[in-house]
């Protein structure tokens, strides 16, 4: 072999040899189940097993992808969340906690393959450039995103960019005959992780929290100091489908509510010594009474500001067991722009359970939630899978359960009372939400004149929805049999008005006050 490729084969070897030495060696060492020799001896077995690879393959090799895909499974195979990103995988998984990112200031949703704009950033480059809410996306750059069925992502990708650089966008507008293109310049968009708070009666407020980036906790005192200030005496704290982040957001909401001394969280690892984390007492929020709603995609941080309540008996959790992610990823970046996040110890909730849910060989760690479905955990509370032996105290001496996630204290099931087959079929084919987008689309004007609740019931009510929308779903060959419609009536039509709410100047507040009609786990959270 040249001098060239043995530098190529050592680096290959080396950075796969870091990746376990770092994670195993330790632990290998500290035990003494293996000396120093014979663990030099597996890594000259690997770079020989590499060096016969040069030697005898039969085709070319691509160095670079054998590098990557080393790291890749080494990761792979030591728990679900240690990963390995590419450089530009790496930027991406960055900039999606940042709270900012260059792009073109849009949200959409894809029903049918299709993008359709569902709202643009106020003064964001989208709206300087004209595009309106009901704009069908369906080129970037001259590329067909629309009937290719081009996955979410990729679309996303397409459309953000370097902040300064230009995407040329085409869209089809209803009522407009011709195709419509813009010239988009990408600029910093901010990222809101609250998507809506609002005060639901007289006392009690509500924050609907979509993940936790860095801009969270002066988000979250804002809303609060705004909803303190309309009297809010209890807060119902939403972290449903809230997929974690960046964890000193929830520990420093967590303080806002607990006394001086109570454990928030600790964290413990092989070569990491126990970390407690406490409330310092200068919380504002003490006295606020406290629900938090969560479920089976509540996880990470969500579920550690939803186990330290739990556990010091500060407010109640309502709702499904939470996903079950609790191992501390540290990021480690490479000068390539590379990096991994690697898992440095386990997250405890204060009563000394363990969030993360089990993951050795043998239980099938991807559709575990999958599994919770199949065996009843969804709809009934007595099918959560609970062993004895994993009992746990909260700080008044009630009991808890660990194997993983949060079980709440009052357990909501799915709301299966709505599925008829007219349900069914017209969720399949998103037909509830094309007939809000043509609502939306021949009444914009007037709904964004619409500044109240009120206002909006009183609107709404001169649409004849009902019956307009069993003709839309006609058209698309779905009709009720005889006793649907009085059976999913009531849900549809709220969830209908919902979505049309969310185009009037209120936005997502008109979407959630309709949608919480209909929300039993926000129907049993009211009740308490």
């Amino acid at each position: 072999m040249n001098n060239s490729t043995i530098k190529i084969l050592r680096t290959i070897c080396w950075i796969f040899i870091a990746v376990i030495i770092l994670v195993m060696g330790t632990r290998l060492l500290s035990k003494n189940e293996i000396k120093v020799d014979e663990t030099a001896q597996n890594w000259n077995k690997l770079l020989t097993i590499l060096s016969n690879v040069e030697e005898r393959y039969v085709d070319s090799i691509n160095y670079e992808a054998v590098t990557e895909e080393i790291i890749s499974s080494v990761l792979k195979s030591l728990d679900p969340h240690s990963l390995y990103f590419p450089p530009k995988e790496m930027k991406e998984a960055d900039s999606a906690l940042d709270s900012k990112f260059g792009g073109i200031g849009i949200e959409f949703n894809v029903p049918n393959d299709t993008v359709i704009v569902s709202n643009v950033v106020s003064g964001g480059p989208s709206e300087m450039v004209g595009i309106l809410p009901g704009d069908r996306i369906i080129q970037v750059d001259g590329e067909n995103i629309a009937g290719v069925k081009m996955p979410q992502d990729t679309m996303v990708s397409r459309m953000r960019g370097e902040i300064g650089t230009h995407v040329s966008i085409t869209v089809k507008r209803p009522q407009v005959a011709e195709n419509m293109d813009f010239m988009i310049k990408r600029a910093l968009i901010p990222q809101n992780s609250i998507d809506v708070f609002y005060m639901v009666d007289d006392t009690t407020g509500y924050i609907k929290l979509s993940k936790f980036s860095r801009s969270t906790y002066a988000e979250f005192m804002s809303a609060m100091d705004i909803l303190h200030k309309d009297g809010m005496k209890r807060l119902i704290f939403d972290l449903r489908d809230n997929l974690g982040g960046y964890l000193d957001p929830s520990l420093l909401i967590a303080n806002e509510f607990l006394p001086l001394g109570d454990l928030i969280v600790y964290m413990e690892g092989r070569v990491r010594d126990r970390e407690n984390i406490h409330a310092d007492g200068r919380g504002k929020y003490k006295n606020v009474e406290l629900s938090i709603l969560i479920n089976e995609s509540s996880a990470s941080s969500s579920e550690i500001l939803a186990g330290a309540i739990q556990d010091n008996d500060r407010g109640t959790i309502y709702g499904r067991r939470s996903f079950g992610k609790g191992l501390v990823q540290e990021p480690i970046y490479y000068s390539d722009g590379s990096g991994i996040r690697l898992t440095i110890a386990k997250y405890h909730t204060p009563s000394g359970r363990l969030i993360q849910k089990p993951y050795k060989k043998g239980l099938d760690y991807d559709y575990d939630i999958i599994e919770r479905y199949n065996h009843g955990e969804m709809v009934s509370a007595d099918s959560i899978q609970i062993a004895d032996s994993l009992e746990f105290y909260t700080k008044s001496g009630r009991v808890v359960y660990g194997g993983g996630g949060i079980i709440p204290d009052i357990f909501v099931p799915i709301d299966t009372t709505r599925a008829t087959d007219f349900f069914v079929k017209c969720n399949r084919q998103s037909t509830m939400f094309k007939f809000a987008m043509s609502i939306a689309d021949q009444r914009r004007s007037e709904l964004k004149r619409v500044n109240s609740i009120e206002e909006l019931d009183k609107y709404l009510s001169t649409l004849s929805l009902e019956s307009n929308f069993l003709n839309f779903a006609a058209k698309e060959g779905i009709v009720p049999k005889k006793g649907e419609w009085a059976e999913s009536k009531d849900y549809m039509m709220t969830y209908i008005k919902a979505m049309i709410g969310r185009y009037s100047a209120l936005d997502e507040e008109a979407f959630y006050h309709y949608y919480h009609k209909i929300d039993n786990v926000m129907e049993v959270a009211m009740k308490k």
